[in-house]
């Protein structure tokens, strides 16, 4: 049942075209497709960089004016379709990460002050998105302003799992498959902490969904470096090929499913 103070932001029902929210619902393909978007995005961002020496800047450009392009033809849909949205989580998550990147080795910002800068950045958009919208419900995301602060949100998470991913894996010299077994281990707390004893709902996904930025990160640097670097030495080519397989193949059962489509009569204002 859908509560009153949703249905008091509006002086009616929403419309038909309002049914469906323009994100998906949070199941396992949600964060199966998430972790490997962001191992994507870590690989994809050093193919360009490195192996095909556009260097930082470059790369930044162009990943930016494909993510403008994608959130645009986000914003013009009028329900969620999965492979729109999942494109722009790609290349929101390769242009968080590089983000982060040139702030720290173009720019020589610390790894400490760009944790803390996108830690407040991130709270600050929060707080903003609450006192606008008096939620921040993924569920409830079926209008341009509440999509605006969701992705703007998530552009800051991705920024900010780089940078507090970095600063933990370069600072403790972990190396790949540890630093990803501690940030596995965080998102299962996460979990423990939200069906065991009742963690918010809508804090535990966000805390899940940042950390499952440097989770991703570190396991597709395993996959990809080298073994003399620690990793298992499949590449940057093919471990972005294998995993943009798997995404294309649950985006397709997806949209023939309808698995991860919020129906209006399920959407609940936290």
């Amino acid at each position: 049942m859908i509560k009153n103070s949703f249905l008091s932001e509006k002086s009616v029902v929403p419309s038909l075209q309002q049914i469906l929210s323009k994100v998906p619902e949070v199941t396992i393909f949600f964060w199966i497709i998430k972790i490997m978007a962001t191992t994507v995005g870590e690989t994809a961002a050093d193919f360009l960089n490195f192996n095909l020496h556009w260097g930082l800047s470059n790369t930044t450009f162009l990943m930016s004016g494909l993510l403008i392009i994608s959130l645009f033809i986000q914003f013009k849909s009028k329900k969620y379709v999965p492979w729109i949205y999942w494109l722009v989580v790609v290349l929101i998550s390769i242009v968080g990460t590089l983000i982060t990147d040139n702030l720290v080795d173009n720019f020589g910002v610390a790894l400490e002050t760009t944790t803390i800068f996108f830690s407040i950045a991130l709270f600050v958009t929060f707080v903003v998105w609450y006192m606008s919208e008096k939620t921040l419900s993924i569920h409830s995301i079926y209008t341009s302003k509440r999509e605006a602060f969701y992705w703007l949100t998530i552009l800051f998470t991705f920024a900010l799992g780089t940078a507090a991913g970095d600063l933990i894996s370069e600072g403790m010299d972990l190396g790949y498959w540890k630093s990803g077994l501690i940030f596995a281990g965080l998102i299962v707390a996460v979990m423990i902490a939200h069906y065991g004893f009742k963690l918010n709902a809508v804090l535990a996904f966000w805390v899940a969904y940042i950390l499952t930025r440097p989770l991703g990160a570190s396991f597709g640097d395993y996959l990809s470096q080298s073994r003399a670097d620690g990793g298992l030495g499949l590449g940057t080519i093919g471990t972005s090929a294998i995993f943009l397989i798997i995404i294309f193949s649950l985006i397709i059962y997806l949209t023939k499913t309808n698995r991860d489509k919020i129906l209006l009569s399920n959407i609940k204002e936290k």
